[in-house]
């Protein structure tokens, strides 16, 4: 495969045919000059909007300053900061070079890499929470507090732009085809390969174990507690909100998993410029960016809570029910930990055990 190729598959902006000579041919010129723009355009839109209500929510109401809400705020913050340079990629596709200078595609792309590495990092961290509320729910609480939880984001925002220092160091406007990409030096083929195997290994695969093993933990938890597991409010709660991160990390891997795997299959085998190949690169870069529009819709549909903040943000409701944020489930979880604590706390005087309780 030529460079020009290789660094557009190590790309994380990946925008194939902008190096190619395909993307002069119908139907590709239609498809990489007008589709994909307004598809940049409403992804931008739909998500700016989405991902923006939920910050809205997240930060306006204070009883919403949940452990898993602060790391779903910092997922959509990844996201919006994401959206904001949809419209440079856009015109980047429309008119098949980038116009904007070599700061503004060294910023673009470095917000993106950000972008996708904070993204799965926040859904592991997310992930690993989940296992804590689930299999040691009391010995967790110390950990799982809003104050450790913005702690640990901050952590993550750090961890993700040292992860794509390499993007932000190389990524520059070509000088052969005037496009944003990344510029690797000679040999280009190493550092190519050596980029895609960086990535995918932190920011996918590695990750994406973890969360496997975080639910496997639960699912064998909740198999050996039998019915035990979900008697209390506190608990269905619990499952509630583990039900819903479960699925924005599925959503997640749906979107990005047909990325990864042909950017290794393009490592490995050396694939012709074929129009059906170009076609199907182009809809798995397309898939990756719809992710960032998706989650905020996933919040209304799976979270209550979301779903009364929404209501009540943009005058769907009355104002009888998400009152400053204080939502049903959080209300039943505060009562049940508190319930909890309380079981906890005459268990160990009835036992007359003298020890400190790791709570």
């Amino acid at each position: 495969m030529d460079a020009s190729s290789s660094d557009v598959n190590s790309s994380l902006l990946t925008n194939v045919t902008e190096n190619g000579t395909l993307s002069e041919q119908p139907p590709f010129k239609y498809i990489h000059k007008v589709l994909i723009p307004i598809f940049y355009i409403l992804v931008c839109a739909v998500g700016l909007s989405g991902n923006t209500l939920v910050i809205y929510v997240v930060l306006r109401y204070a009883k919403m300053k949940t452990v898993t809400n602060i790391y779903i705020l910092n997922l959509a913050i990844a996201d919006v900061l994401f959206m904001l340079g949809l419209p440079f990629l856009a015109t980047q596709n429309a008119i098949s070079y980038w116009p904007f200078g070599s700061f503004l595609c060294r910023l673009v792309m470095t917000v993106d890499g950000i972008n996708q590495f904070t993204s799965i990092f926040c859904l592991t961290v997310m992930s690993m929470d989940r296992y804590l509320a689930v299999v040691h729910p009391i010995k967790s609480t110390k950990w799982r507090r809003p104050r450790v939880a913005k702690l640990i984001s901050m952590t993550v925002w750090t961890f993700s732009f040292l992860v794509v220092l390499p993007v932000f160091i190389f990524s520059d406007v070509q000088e052969d085809f005037h496009t944003c990409n990344m510029n690797w030096p000679e040999p280009v083929n190493i550092w190519s390969a050596a980029f895609i195997i960086y990535t995918s290994v932190l920011g996918f695969f590695g990750p994406l174990l973890v969360i496997c093993l975080c639910y496997l933990l639960i699912v064998i938890k909740v198999k050996s507690s039998g019915i035990r597991v979900g008697s209390t409010r506190r608990r269905r709660s619990e499952r509630k909100v583990t039900r819903m991160v479960v699925i924005i990390v599925v959503v997640f891997v749906f979107c990005w998993l047909p990325f990864y795997m042909m950017n290794i299959v393009n490592l490995i085998f050396i694939l012709p410029e074929d129009p059906v190949l170009v076609g199907v690169y182009f809809f798995v870069v397309v898939l990756s960016y719809a992710n960032s529009c998706a989650n905020p819709i996933l919040y209304g549909f799976l979270s209550d809570n979301f779903k009364q903040s929404f209501q009540k943000v943009l005058c769907l409701r009355k104002g009888n029910g998400v009152e400053d944020g204080d939502p049903i489930e959080h209300r039943q979880e505060n009562s049940s930990r508190l319930q909890e604590s309380m079981l906890t706390q005459r268990n160990i005087e009835f036992n007359g055990h003298m020890q400190t309780s790791k709570v």
